[in-house]
């Protein structure tokens, strides 16, 4: 398997933006050292976080592509989708889709989701039995209503004997085969059940190989801020493997800050390159020490939009239909501040084949330069504080009841995530 940092994408698979980084010489002296995940060594400390519907192998590609164009650009670590292990281990042909990677991916990175520690253990052999990861993250940050009312994802950390049950289990399994396993996860159910100090302690005791904090409650779902000096109490807490920190990261100046006031180890990027994969352009030079920054015409948004949905094509199999379907929850994100019209972006929010879709591209004025502000900032959703769904009396006690267990024994029937 060839690493990220020697693949370079075709030239003609590079916007005008990023040949620039490319051709900027300056002095650079790099903001953090690589990011050591067990055996693996990531040279930009920046992580693709996992998200639902976006972070598949045609999405994953785009960035790749992005940051192997920066001067001093290279491999970050860039994680799929959130699979379901009950799902993998029946390979349903779309847990099996999501956890496909290019040939010159690497490392070949997979989060998974699970509730019982037999099966998360399981689905952790399959991976590493049959040579389909090279890392492996756990999911304990979902705050989704049909995840947490089952006790998984951000409610899972409360219950600490079953959290590091999970997490032993995924550490010993990986271990046979020289993976090493992460951890993804939010401070807390809410203000009053904070859970992130301890199951920082516990994941480490257990041999993870690194721990990421979402500096948000479950409640907080994305609304509000991230609470940054958690991530900065993680740190302190946990010495003795890279901490990463993950929350309000919408460029790569918000990712050098996040740095510099927590003294994580690295970041972990996720609402903040919905519809501009060129963001790792930019984290990959500022990581490097390089001010440069990627400002993509209109027409280059308008070519790497084209781009991401051949990417789907090939990802659903040559189904362009499909593909094209996937594509329209991107419109918004990729022509946010630019002078599109109401008419186009419904009709790009409707497209159903590339022609339709080239010929939409087209019809934009593609010298229209990045708007600035107008393009910055939040993307996704965001909403409003919410109750946490959880199963009943899943606060009363950090152990699990036997009716829990009953549960959870049958919760991953019902999450999709594969």
């Amino acid at each position: 398997m060839t690493p990220d940092a020697q693949v370079q994408p075709d030239a003609a698979r590079q916007t005008h933006a990023a040949r620039q980084l490319e051709a900027t010489a300056e002095p650079m002296t790099p903001l953090l050292p690589p990011l050591r995940i067990g055996p693996l060594t990531i040279p930009t400390p920046v992580v693709l976080a996992p998200m639902a519907g976006i972070t598949n192998r045609a999405f994953r590609r785009l960035c790749r592509e992005a940051a192997a164009g920066t001067s001093g650009g290279s491999g970050c670590l860039y994680v799929s989708e959130m699979i379901t292990s009950r799902a993998l281990l029946e390979r349903t042909p779309m847990s099996l889709r999501m956890i496909t990677h290019d040939p010159e991916e690497f490392p070949r990175s997979v989060q998974l989701y699970g509730v019982d520690p037999a099966t998360v253990r399981a689905a952790v052999r399959m991976l590493v039995l049959e040579d389909r990861a090279d890392h492996i993250d756990l999911n304990f940050g979902c705050p989704v209503p049909k995840v947490t009312r089952k006790g998984g994802g951000s409610a899972l950390p409360w219950k600490t004997t079953l959290f590091r049950d999970i997490v032993a289990g995924a550490v010993q399994e990986a271990q046979r085969g020289g993976v090493p396993v992460t951890i993804k996860m939010r401070i807390g159910i809410d203000a009053g059940h904070l859970t992130y100090l301890e199951a920082g302690r516990i994941a480490e005791a257990e041999g993870v190989a690194a721990v990421a904090l979402h500096g948000r409650t479950a409640a907080q779902h994305y609304s509000g801020h991230a609470d940054w000096s958690a991530i900065a109490a993680l740190k302190e807490t946990v010495r003795t493997v890279p901490v990463l920190g993950n929350g309000d990261i919408w460029s790569a100046e918000d990712a050098v800050r996040m740095v510099r006031e927590t003294g994580c180890d690295g970041v972990v990027v996720g609402r903040g390159c919905l519809g501009r994969p060129w963001l790792f352009a930019d984290l990959a030079a500022a990581f490097a020490g390089s001010s440069q920054r990627a400002r993509p015409s209109l027409g280059e948004v308008g070519e790497t939009l084209q781009r991401h949905a051949r990417y789907l094509v090939d990802f659903h199999d040559g189904d362009e239909a499909r593909a094209c379907r996937d594509i329209r929850k991107h419109i918004a994100w990729y022509l946010k501040g630019f002078p599109a019209g109401h008419d186009v972006r419904h009709r790009l929010a409707l497209v159903a084949d590339l022609a339709a879709l080239a010929e939409l591209v087209a019809s934009l004025d593609a010298d229209a330069p990045w708007p600035g502000a107008d393009a910055e900032g939040q993307r996704g959703r965001a909403g409003t504080p919410r109750s946490v769904a959880l199963p009943d009396g899943w606060l009363d006690s950090r152990e699990l009841t036997a009716a829990h267990r009953e549960a959870l024994a049958h919760a991953e029937l019902s999450v999709s995530g594969g």
